[in-house]
């Protein structure tokens, strides 16, 4: 297991229940369905790649460049991702001003995303 992959996936594991309870505790009564939708999207989307990241980290005492990328991959797509989708669901809260910026940011992640899982379906191959 690679300590820098699981402490990773702990902290990201950590904020989406977080930002799951701040969802259903205090934006309920601020944002619109909508918006609470694509809060609750981006929490979605982090659980998965946390698991994905501790699942990346069985593969890690091998340590190939494949899983590094994969861990580059799941890691700032979870922030750009995710991120962009907490920004975009509180923007009227917020008052963010750049949501042109922000909203391309959104597929980006997701390339990344994808990417990971390639990454890791690549390494899966060449582990034997």
């Amino acid at each position: 297991m690679n300590r820098r992959i699981i402490l990773t996936a702990s902290f990201f594991g950590a904020v989406a229940v977080m930002f799951g309870a701040f969802g259903a505790h205090s934006l309920k009564n601020v944002l619109s369905a909508d918006q609470l939708a694509i809060w609750t999207k981006g929490i979605e989307y982090q659980f998965y790649h946390t698991f994905a990241l501790l699942f990346l980290s069985t593969f890690a005492r091998f340590r190939t460049k494949l899983v590094d990328i994969s861990y580059f991959c799941f890691t700032i797509g979870i922030v750009l991702f995710s991120g962009s989708l907490y920004l975009l669901a509180t923007r009227e809260i917020t008052h963010i001003s750049f949501v042109n910026i922000i909203g391309p940011v959104t597929p980006l992640g997701g390339l990344l995303l994808i990417a990971g899982w390639a990454m890791l379906f690549f390494a899966a191959l060449k582990n034997r």
